[in-house]
């Protein structure tokens, strides 16, 4: 029998990466989930909000029938509207908080067991230590509504940089990503990380280091590319183009150390398989069935050298 990597991970596909028209939640949402869920080769879909509530119910059904693991990015609620879970105004840091504690209901409407999101802008380090504390903060309020729901929190590590397309978050490193996890975790075990193999190059990590710092925390991972050395690349930045790319940081072999390191801290377990998804995004002129072919072509190949 061969050992497919979906014996160790629930393998998914970040929906509203991959159709980008869909990320302010419209577009062609029940077309697009309708290729993934009928694709065999993935378990879980990470969707976002949906406007149209007739369009929602539609989405949730699809999924249930097609026997769909469903997770819930808050990142483009956060992201699109400006909101910041670590602003130093009161009322900015607040709208931040009641935009995902907002977002709850539909993510457990649509079946999903939590919700991710991210930290907000990096202040500079004369103000971190105070972001960090507010972030904190936050973080215990968003923890205490989704219990209440028994959903789970999971924040996504990002960039530091302040460059074109990147997102120059405060969390940031992942070993401050772990220390904040540890102190929201004293009182909120729903809580954990997510760490990006597309961000790794953007944080000046290895996914080793990256890895190993955030092993006992980690709950969600990601795979994709990246565009660092190059300004002028089109998908410069926090951008997902496909693997192989011209100028990108992942392919093959950076995929291959990936996985060995998630292997070696025990995140791929045929135990107790935890999500693997592929986020990934077309280009200008590319077609997003070809760029999720792409994907699907290099994690066979990255799992076989395992």
């Amino acid at each position: 029998m061969q050992d497919t990597i979906q014996r160790h991970a629930k393998v998914g596909i970040v929906h509203f990466m991959a159709y980008k028209a869909t990320m302010g939640g419209e577009g062609p949402i029940l077309e697009s989930l309708t290729r993934l869920a009928t694709d065999p080769y993935f378990e879980v879909v990470e969707i976002t909000t949906i406007k149209d509530e007739g369009v929602r119910k539609q989405a949730r059904d699809l999924l249930k029938a097609a026997h769909m693991t469903v997770a819930y990015g808050g990142q483009p609620i956060l992201l699109r509207n400006k909101l910041n879970l670590n602003a130093e105004d009161g009322g900015a840091r607040k709208a931040a908080v009641d935009a995902i504690v907002g977002a709850l209901g539909e993510a457990q409407f649509v079946g999903a067991a939590g919700i991710a999101l991210l930290s907000g802008a990096d202040p500079g380090e004369a103000g971190r230590k105070k972001a960090v504390d507010l972030l904190v903060d936050s973080l215990n309020q968003i923890c205490a509504a989704a219990a209440s729901r028994n959903m789970q929190v999971v924040m996504e590590t990002f960039d530091r940089l302040a460059g074109k397309n990147c997102k120059n978050c405060l969390i940031g490193p992942n070993a401050l990503a772990a220390e904040v996890s540890a102190r929201v975790r004293r009182s909120h075990p729903n809580f954990g990380l997510m760490l990006d193999l597309s961000h790794l190059p953007l944080q000046g990590e290895t996914s080793k280091d990256a890895l190993s710092v955030a092993r006992d925390h980690l709950v969600h991972a990601h795979i994709g590319n990246c565009v660092i050395k190059n300004p002028d690349h089109p998908a410069y930045g926090d951008m997902h183009p496909r693997f192989g790319c011209e100028g990108g940081e992942n392919d093959v072999p950076e995929l291959v150390e990936f996985l060995k390191v998630l292997k070696a801290i025990g995140y791929l377990d045929p135990d107790n398989r935890r999500i693997l998804s592929f986020e990934v995004s077309p280009m200008e002129g590319e077609n997003p069935e070809v760029v999720i072919a792409n994907a699907k072509r290099v994690l066979d190949a990255a799992w076989a050298r395992v």
